[in-house]
């Protein structure tokens, strides 16, 4: 068709669709909106102005109407723009990563960023009333005379003792009964981008990250909470520091989550078993950190743990907490270093910082105190890895067992730091999982190994007991256990030093990082509920469980939050198998991992369960996969029929119950 013909068609086309109404309909708007316009883009680029515009107006529709008989002043109207949105331009958005930062328009920019510390709620003075000094000159009375704050401004700026008459030039002195008050909070926040600084894998890429501090007020204070990331409309300004005034904008996010063509290929080639696909995927994952085959079981608990975690605008109530036994630290703090990389929100603790909310003195003046949030809260809705559990000290182990106990952490604040006579606390929820190790080659552990009376127990005697509980799993890695195969991880390093640039195997070729970054997304943000069946066998599991492993004088073994754990992992290997439904086939590989977890803390109980019971064969090809299958099918009759021997009844539970 010609060029002609095709632009008639397209006509005939959009008036036969209403488009053409429509798009006539849209040009008389926009017409007819000129003055909007021209509005809206004074109070983007010039607010102070701006505000002064819409407190003229005010003032006069006050007088007209005569809805305040006490008003004299357009000055005692105060105007606050809040601005919900802003053009999706680049020159409205203020990124924290460039510099120099733009103070000088003064206008409303956009930011984003999360939140790394914030201040106890202080006052400030919204607006003050001043009289002249001298008794004699007109302006002694009246309201000629008001300050209110505006964005940006310093508390002096509102409130001084050197202000003069412009009439008579004496000095002002303020009318106290006439101060109106409001609540002023400071935040800090850092842009998401600083959180690779946290990660301890920079790739080789130097970096420097500056946090930006927010100055809240009045309603909006107490509106944000530390490790959540907010979109941010303020007015930049510096004054002796970066400090902004702000409008806060709800960080409401649209994502659309996607897998690779070959995870998609090799998700409807293992489609017909329960067990397959996650069982490559552990196989497979991190290759170009251990060859695959090596550490399958804790390559697939790192998984598990990671699509249980979440977007910080969600709850994380479900966490999956990791304490690994092993004598190889080089090898597994490289794994959980680099798997910490794939979900937003992961964190490597330096153990020179704090691993929890502390204070300290804040440094603008206010008399309030700032609460820095440690790596637990940023870390809120993703992990938090802290490395050796043993080269944290006694009282910090302490502070960390409360938290994966109570899952909240509570900040005492000292009336003297914070200028008040009462005392004050706040309580912050821990969302996120945390991931940690024992070096059992350590010498001090090694000098103090004792034999083991019960079959499959490890010995843990300089870990109290009820802190080795407190984490939902228990794995040990080291080089006797069947996940640890010497020689290929051998072959692996040294191929890893003579051509680090080079492709270490198929796996890391075929499904690089990338690819596994977009799966745990997509997984992780399944909606996933119970079948019945599945629900019948976590509770008869549990149930038995706790039967078995009860005595008359310590009581049950099981801690509280044994049920949370058994259905956490249960949901976490059905979204890492990318479904909807908790079938029995995910709740078995959950008592599985948590059995394993139950012998190594207290020894083999009438469930036996090998400690390569989750993994039996190495995954060679289709026919190990097979046989695997087949194993797990005898493991699911054996776990039926220990619930039927030590909880009969629990099959006919209802949901509810």
């Amino acid at each position: 068709m010609s060029n002609l013909k095709m632009k008639e068609a397209a006509l005939v086309y959009l008036d036969r669709s209403r488009g053409l109404q429509k798009f006539i309909d849209d040009c008389k708007f926009y017409n007819d909106s000129k003055q909007n316009a021209e509005l809206g883009n004074h109070v983007l680029h010039h607010p102070l102005k701006a505000a002064q515009v819409f407190q003229s107006v005010c003032f006069i529709a006050v007088k007209t109407l005569s809805l305040i008989g006490q008003l004299q002043t357009e000055t005692q109207i105060n105007i606050v723009l809040k601005l919900t949105h802003l053009p999706p331009l680049p020159s409205y958005a203020l990124d924290l990563c460039e510099f120099p930062l733009d103070y000088t328009s003064q206008r409303f920019y956009m930011m984003q960023g999360i939140v790394i510390a914030m201040t106890t709620v202080t006052k400030y003075t919204q607006g003050a009333r001043f009289l002249c000094s001298d008794e004699a000159c007109p302006c002694s009375k009246g309201f000629q005379y008001i300050r209110v704050h505006v964005p940006g401004a310093t508390e002096s700026a509102t409130v001084r003792n050197d202000f003069l008459c412009n009439l008579c030039s004496s000095s002002l002195q303020e009318d106290r009964k006439f101060r109106v008050l409001g609540d002023k909070q400071i935040i800090e926040i850092i842009t998401t981008k600083a959180l690779h600084a946290f990660q301890g894998y920079s790739k080789n890429l130097p970096f420097r990250f500056q946090s930006f501090t927010i100055f809240l007020r009045d309603e909006l204070v107490n509106k944000m909470n530390i490790g959540n990331e907010y979109k941010i409309i303020g007015i930049p300004t510096c004054v002796k520091s970066s400090q902004t005034a702000v409008c806060i904008e709800a960080n409401i996010h649209t994502h659309f989550f996607w897998i690779s063509d070959n995870f998609n290929c090799l998700f409807s080639l293992t489609s017909v078993s329960c067990w397959k696909f996650t069982a490559i995927l552990a196989n497979i994952f991190a290759s170009q950190i251990v060859p695959p085959g090596t550490y399958n079981l804790l390559k697939l608990c790192l998984l598990m743990s990671l699509v249980q975690t979440s977007d910080c605008k969600k709850e994380l109530e479900n966490c999956l907490d990791i304490l690994i036994i092993t004598s190889d630290t080089l090898l597994v703090d490289r794994l959980l270093n680099f798997s910490i990389n794939l979900v937003p929100h992961g964190i490597h603790h330096p153990v020179s910082t704090e691993i929890f909310p502390t204070l300290s003195t804040n440094k603008y003046g206010t008399g309030a105190v700032s609460i820095q949030a440690g790596s637990a809260l940023l870390a809120k809705g993703g992990i938090c890895f802290i490395g050796d559990l043993c080269s944290h000290k006694k009282d910090k182990l302490e502070q960390l067992q409360s938290v994966l106990e109570s899952r909240s952490i509570t900040v005492y604040i000292p009336g003297k730091k914070s200028g008040d006579d009462i005392d004050q606390q706040m309580s912050f929820p821990v969302q996120c999982s945390f991931w940690s190790f024992i070096d059992m080659n350590s010498s001090s552990r090694r000098n103090a190994q004792k034999t083991n009376t019960l079959i499959g127990q490890m010995d843990c005697s300089l870990i109290p007991a009820n802190f080795v509980e407190a984490f939902g799993l228990l794995i040990n890695c080291n080089e006797s256990s069947p996940c640890h195969p010497l020689l290929p991880t051998v072959q692996h390093t040294l191929k890893k030093a003579t051509d680090p640039e080079g492709p270490l195997n198929l796996a890391s070729k075929q499904f690089p990082t990338e690819d596994f970054e977009k799966l745990l997304a997509f997984a992780k943000n399944l909606n996933v509920e119970f079948s019945l069946e599945a629900e019948r066998m976590i509770h008869g599991y549990y149930l038995a469980s706790r039967r078995i492993r009860t005595d008359s004088i310590y009581g049950s073994k099981l801690s509280a939050s044994t049920l949370k754990y058994l259905v956490s992992l249960s949901e976490a290997h059905t979204r890492l198998n990318l479904r909807n439904k908790v079938l029995i086939e995910d709740v078995l590989i959950a008592a599985l991992l948590f059995e394993t977890s139950l012998t190594l803390k207290y020894g083999a109980s009438a469930f036996v369960v090998a400690p390569n019971a989750v993994f039996p064969f190495e995954l060679y090809n289709e026919e190990y996969l097979e046989q695997r299958d087949l194993y797990l099918t005898e493991c699911l009759q054996q776990l039926q029929q220990f619930i039927a021997t030590y909880a009969p009844g629990t099959a006919i539970f209802s949901g509810d119950e």
